[in-house]
């Protein structure tokens, strides 16, 4: 039986375009649903398979509330919204096998959130000239596997550079189809461990993975950039690791200070609410992340250290590293599964040691100090004098891993 992909566009100002990379795929012999996003003008040289009005009364609405919603991003929020409920539908019912979206700003946005509730696994494939370097990418990827592609020209015409992109997103999309496959879930005999890094821990956490290995575990380790953290924890609610070693923690210190590595409000809590066995190390928690030359005035002042030539790293402050602690052992104290808590004390970062811009031991020692002061008592803290990115601390933390889950259910 053919795949099915659902193909999501502006038909008042991206028909013909659509219309084309649809023919595509036809002849590769997929099955096709096209859904018109568009909400000012008729359809243009293509007969959409759900049109506007069908999405809009789907999503509880109608084209006429959207037209007149006050404002333009009024209405593509209406709109986008509607599009994630008829693009889960037609998931949940089987018609849907793969999704892509091609559009300009707005039809873009609106395409990849509709395709980001999708699991991981399931093509998704979002073409749009803001799809390059000069533009955030969270609006267009989220915390999901979206294949972004550049369109290089506007999505308006079908030159010859706009059809070799069209064609090989139809030819991307067939292949992935056909060799890829969803993400299923573990097998009972398959242990999975999900561990937080970042270039500042990736040592110790090579080392952890190594232990954990010998020990029958395999780690899935997960960039701590303000995505990897929520990532992980969207993929702890489906049931896919047995614990987690929340290793590197910086995405719970970036949204004090506007840091782009920010996690979000629930960083830290998931695993805790799901019961999950989980280690937590407060690696990297003594800076926040900036684009270079992005740190605001009021952070003017404070240490800074150049990672690379595209983020520089900005030091806590001996007040931000107090209000840490609190953070830290409330979000931990209300964990319905065991938790265990490991603190080097020789640094937290690789500019946090002695002659280093970032070496602070009297405001990385209050940190622990409050911590521990308001950790429910069953929460047990061991703490080593290592430095946190020493290999030997990793394969520490690994051990307290392996001894938390002998003692778990």
């Amino acid at each position: 039986m053919a795949k099915t992909v659902i193909l999501i566009g502006t038909l008042d100002t991206k028909g013909p375009e659509i219309a084309y990379l649809r023919d595509q795929l036809q002849k590769l012999g997929l099955e096709t649903t096209v859904i018109d996003s568009g909400i000012l003008g008729e359809p243009l040289g293509i007969v959409p398979d759900i049109s506007r009005a069908e999405v809009a009364s789907f999503g509880g609405t109608s084209i006429e509330t959207l037209r007149n919603a006050g404002s333009r991003g009024r209405a593509v929020a209406g709109m986008r919204d509607a599009l994630q409920k008829q693009v889960q539908d037609l998931f949940a019912k089987g018609k849907l096998d793969a999704a892509v979206s091609m559009g300009g700003a707005e039809g873009a946005v609106m395409g990849a959130a509709a395709m980001m509730g999708l699991p991981l696994g399931v093509p998704k494939v979002l073409v749009s000239p803001i799809a390059s370097g000069h533009h955030f990418f969270d609006p267009l990827v989220g915390t999901k596997d979206m294949m972004v592609v550049h369109s290089v020209v506007d999505i308006l015409g079908l030159n010859p550079i706009a059809r070799t992109i069209f064609d090989n997103v139809a030819a991307a999309l067939k292949g992935m189809l056909e060799h890829g496959h969803p993400l299923a879930k573990p097998a009972n005999d398959e242990k999975y461990v999900a561990m937080t890094m970042l270039g500042n821990t990736t040592k110790a956490v090579m080392a952890a993975k190594e232990r954990l290995k010998d020990a029958g575990y395999e780690a899935v380790i997960f960039h701590s950039n303000g995505v990897g953290g929520p990532a992980m924890e969207e993929l702890a609610r489906l049931g896919q690791f047995v614990g987690i070693i929340d290793f590197t923690t910086n995405e719970v210190y970036d949204p004090l200070v506007g840091g782009i590595h920010d996690g979000g409000p629930k960083r830290l809590e998931v695993a805790g609410e799901l019961g999950l066995p989980q280690v937590i190390v407060p690696g990297c928690i003594d800076f926040s992340v900036w684009n270079t030359g992005t740190v605001p005035k009021e952070l003017y002042g404070r240490p800074v250290y150049d990672h690379n030539p595209e983020y520089i790293l900005v030091r806590a402050t001996h007040e931000e590293m107090i209000e840490l602690g609190h953070i830290f052992a409330r979000k931990l104290n209300s964990a319905k599964g065991p938790v265990s808590i490991v603190l080097p004390s020789e640094g937290l970062s690789i500019p946090n040691v002695p002659d280093g811009v970032f070496w602070n031991p009297e405001a990385d020692a209050d940190f622990r100090k409050t911590l521990q002061q308001e950790l429910s008592s069953d929460i047990p803290v061991e703490t080593f004098k290592h430095h946190v990115n020493d290999p030997s601390f990793g394969e520490k933390v690994a051990n307290i891993f392996i001894d938390l889950m002998k003692k778990s259910p």
